[in-house]
């Protein structure tokens, strides 16, 4: 992965949105989201993302304007981003195995993988805070047996405000754990990287617009160099 460049035009892209933002006095609308969308084709190492919303694109007002399809765009990755808005490792998981969105990963045989799942788990914690643990090892598990070639990279849990209920926490600490005993390779802190910011919003207050999405593709280029991506 290019390392100094990458930083810069990561970094004018969300300086230039943020302009955006200030001249239109306004926040980036919820576009219309398709199912499955597989951005940023290109001959590059073919990137999955499996996630939920934040990772789709919600709140971002165009599709190259979400953080996965700018990062995939920046380095030539081909993009593979099945992502459900709502989805947790448990919250509205409708299957588990065949017909999942890691059989779906599994199915499209990319190089590398990267998990932010998480945030959703913690609207039904109470629901599912025992099965929870155990199904994010499994996941884990899955696309580390399925795809032994692919790199497994788990970013931390995402989160949206400042108040942070015990929930939060604890699953970052089961996503960290499950992702140290698969050996994978771990984000820390990306819970914080919209801490603070509300102009970093979208009109829902729940999702990142377009500066948002920009901010966390720029942390994230950050700590995949610091991981040799």
């Amino acid at each position: 992965m290019r390392s100094g460049s990458a930083v810069r035009s990561i970094t004018a892209v969300v300086i230039a949105v943020s302009l955006l933002a200030l001249a239109a006095c306004t926040r980036a609308p919820t576009p219309p989201e398709p199912l499955i969308v597989a951005a940023a084709e290109s001959s590059g190492p073919r990137v999955a993302f499996y996630g939920d919303s934040y990772t789709r694109g919600t709140g971002a007002s165009t599709e190259e304007r979400r953080w996965s399809t700018l990062l995939s765009a920046q380095y030539g990755w081909s993009e593979f981003n099945p992502s459900v808005s709502g989805l947790g490792f448990m919250r509205k998981r409708m299957h588990f195995g065949q017909g999942d969105l890691p059989q779906l990963i599994i199915a499209d045989q990319p190089d590398v993988v990267i998990v932010t799942m998480g945030l959703n788990d913690n609207f039904t914690f109470d629901t599912y805070s025992d099965e929870l643990p155990g199904q994010i090892l499994h996941d884990f598990e899955r696309l580390t047996a399925e795809l032994p070639h692919a790199r497994l990279i788990v970013v931390e849990p995402f989160w949206y405000k400042d108040e942070r209920p015990a929930s939060v926490d604890l699953i970052i600490e089961w996503v960290h754990q499950a992702a140290l005993t698969v050996d994978a390779e771990y984000v820390p802190g990306a819970s914080y990287w919209l801490a603070g910011h509300p102009e970093w919003m979208a009109s829902d207050d729940l999702h990142p617009n377009d500066v948002g999405h920009a901010v966390i593709a720029a942390n994230m280029e950050r700590a995949l160099r610091s991981l040799g991506l």
